[in-house]
């Protein structure tokens, strides 16, 4: 595994779930504060998107937006004055039916994909905790060739419900999450993440710990698998990540065993040999420092949250 994907699976949960939205004329809707990730692609027309923390877009054809940690917020038609904003109906309104109905002239006419990622906040990796509250991926020729594809792809199996539509959204919607992350690491000017990934030494060391987090890893070790001197490799690593490699690969493991714990239903020794850790009560002891909880409890209280 990857940083990135092992990021994702770390905190995603459930299956996402997307609406396609089709309004016209002078409207406006608010969607609440969620527990999760939410996204817009705009599939055809202009919109705007006004965040709760007063960041303002204007959205176009091709255009995705993705609200990483679940911020409020309330799209408009692009001509939307303050009175319009001020009489946004609730997101679920729209979902009902009970929502006012489209010009029926087609004027300003929108569509929109619009979805939720659900997560579990209580082990987000540094990366995804890094991401902006609003991440905008405008579209450019030539620009994210990914992205484009992929809500393309999107699109069609929206528009066309062929056989198998069931399945293909899902999974391409899972895909999506992924090109808006890592077109956000290849676009964003700011932030440790971008940095981390592309430092030769952070992330080849990331790189192998990720890859066998149950390897008798040792700073000479890892030091020698990156192929520079131990110092080196902890001042860059501890500089750019946060924290020691060693430390890093504690948390790492133990994360990696909540989402064992959450996904799987293997036995705790099984997990403690994947992890790292040489029996159960070494896996529980150090899980409990870190979560407060043991794993039994854990598991139990996060298969009632999937069930939610």
């Amino acid at each position: 595994m990857d940083v990135v994907s092992d990021a994702i699976s770390a905190v995603r949960i459930g299956r996402p779930s997307s609406n396609r939205v089709r309004v016209s004329g002078s409207w406006s809707t608010e969607l609440a504060p969620y527990d999760g990730a939410g996204f817009h692609v705009v599939l055809r027309g202009a919109c705007r998107l006004l965040a709760e923390d007063g960041t303002t877009l204007t959205l176009s054809a091709g255009d995705a937006v993705l609200l990483p940690h679940g911020a409020g917020h309330v799209l408009a038609d692009a001509e939307a004055d303050e009175a319009a904003l001020g009489r946004a109906v609730p997101f679920e309104h729209w979902l009902t039916g009970s929502a006012p109905p489209p010009d029926r002239s087609g004027a300003r006419e929108v569509e929109l994909l619009c979805g939720k990622y659900r997560l579990d906040r209580s082990r987000v990796h540094p990366l995804m905790a890094e991401l902006p509250q609003v991440v905008h991926l405008p579209t450019r020729v030539g620009s994210h060739p990914e992205l484009r594809a992929a809500i393309d792809l999107l699109g069609r199996e929206l528009g066309e419900q062929r056989p198998g539509a069931c399945s293909a959204v899902p999974s391409l919607l899972d895909l999506l999450l992924v090109y808006m992350i890592r077109s956000w690491l290849a676009g964003s000017a700011g932030g440790a993440w971008p940095g981390v990934l592309t430092d030769p030494v952070a992330a080849a060391a990331l790189r192998a710990l990720h890859s066998e987090p149950a390897a008798p890893w040792t700073n000479d070790r890892l030091a020698a698998e990156v192929g520079v001197s131990r110092a080196t490799l902890a001042r860059r690593f501890t500089t750019l990540v946060g924290r020691p490699p060693m430390g890093y690969l504690t948390w790492w493991r133990l994360t990696f065993a909540a989402t064992l714990l959450r996904d799987t239903q293997d036995p705790l020794a099984a997990i403690a040999r994947r992890v790292g850790y040489g029996t159960p009560y070494a896996l529980s002891h150090a899980f409990g420092r870190e979560f407060g909880t043991t794993p039994g409890r854990y598991r139990a209280a996060s298969g009632q949250a999937g069930q939610g």
